[in-house]
């Protein structure tokens, strides 16, 4: 039952609903899945986009080069996301994240995520009660951001992924390690409308770009969930107090689609394969041929209103394909800035009735640390 345990614990933790297996159900699955939830309110309000949005706090999960025209010098914000309320009552994500500008080209930030999978009660094989595990995830993360012309910056992260499923209790099974890198581009141009100042804004991200990970002494491996997002945001001044941004993003996991008839061949097929490998394959492997590869590619759209630069009022749509996760959900958020801080909030409204992420509730607060500075003062 220890093994049964485990792969209990795994399916909890991917994200997606993993139904039946064959040429047309056939979802991407990766180890630490924990890496793809979106962690603060204010992205995940707008239908779980920010590549291109514009900078907040929390960009080192959506796009860390943005840090260089962020209005503010220093930042830093907390996130809590119950997850899965539809099933458990102890799983939540945890994020921390924050940046500082050296100057008006440099910027230095960071984050820390912790995912809990709430308690397991473990068994061995004759069904005996052996103990509560608490399996979790963690990932550290440095980026340095460049702007390298007036509108244009880019950014890379170094990141560090700790997995562990089972607290020891199985002898043969080891927490994971994994290292992956980020390497991300921001353009941001300003709009000269009629009623004001508009901006234009594209973005691009390639994350957890690295190596595979183990839960068994490297007998194994498996690929961590590396993806790359392209996305565009628009925002426009109605007047004075008031503006409106909408954006859209498209993304692609960069891990290989499972095609049964290979592993039948030879069971190792994609442990063999190397990280490089399997996301060079990731763009013309899928069973299904150019149809299935089309439908790996999710997005979503956003909307932003926002209000004396205090009051936030969000909505957004997320839409993966039915064959690939069946992920289809709108979105709608709000949030309060008051001086230093600010305090957002978002909900998940699913479309499907069997999605677990349905209700979704994130927070974030966040706070300006360089205004704080000069409050002080």
């Amino acid at each position: 039952m220890r093994k049964f345990s485990f792969i209990l614990i795994t399916l909890l933790a991917i994200q997606t609903v993993v139904v039946a297996q064959d040429l047309e159900n056939n979802p991407i699955i990766s180890s630490v899945p924990s890496l793809t939830i979106s962690p603060d309110a204010r992205g995940a309000g707008m239908g779980d986009l920010g590549v291109a949005t514009s900078p907040d706090v929390n960009s080192q999960f959506w796009n860390p080069a943005k840090y260089v025209f962020a209005e503010s010098d220093a930042g830093l914000s907390f996130s809590f996301t119950p997850w899965l309320r539809q099933l458990v009552s102890d799983i939540n994500l945890t994020y921390l994240s924050g940046y500082w500008k050296f100057n008006e080209r440099r910027a230095l930030s960071s984050s820390l995520r912790y995912f809990s999978l709430g308690e397991i009660q473990m068994r061995n094989s004759q069904g005996e009660d052996m103990g509560s595990a608490y399996p979790n995830e963690l990932a550290f993360d440095v980026a340095y951001s460049q702007k390298l012309f007036e509108n244009f910056s880019a950014a890379a992260a170094l990141r560090l992924i700790y997995s562990d499923l089972n607290n020891g209790f199985d002898s043969e099974t080891y927490p994971g390690v994994a290292v992956a890198a980020d390497v991300a581009m921001y353009y941001r141009t300003p709009v000269q409308l009629s009623t004001g100042d508009g901006s234009f804004g594209a973005g691009l991200n390639f994350s957890n770009i690295g190596s595979k990970i183990s839960y068994d002494a490297n007998a194994s491996s498996n690929f961590i969930p590396a993806n790359v997002r392209l996305g565009a945001s628009f925002d426009y001044p109605i007047d004075e107090y008031q503006r409106f941004s909408v954006s859209a993003d498209v993304n692609k996991l960069l891990v290989p689609t499972i095609d049964y008839a290979k592993t039948a061949e030879n069971r190792d097929y994609y442990n063999d394969m190397s990280s490089l490998e399997g996301m060079l394959s990731s763009f013309s492997d899928a069973p299904g041929g150019a149809a299935e590869e089309l439908r790996e590619i999710y997005w979503s759209v956003g909307a932003e209103y926002v209000y004396n630069n205090q009051f936030s009022v969000r909505a957004g749509y997320f839409n993966e394909d039915q064959y690939k996760g069946n992920r289809k959900f709108f979105t709608a958020g709000a949030g309060f800035k008051l001086n230093v801080f600010q305090l957002d909030a978002s909900y998940v409204v699913s479309v499907s009735q069997t999605n677990p992420l349905d209700k979704t509730l994130r927070f974030s607060l966040s706070f300006d640390l360089f205004g704080l500075q000069n409050l002080m003062k």
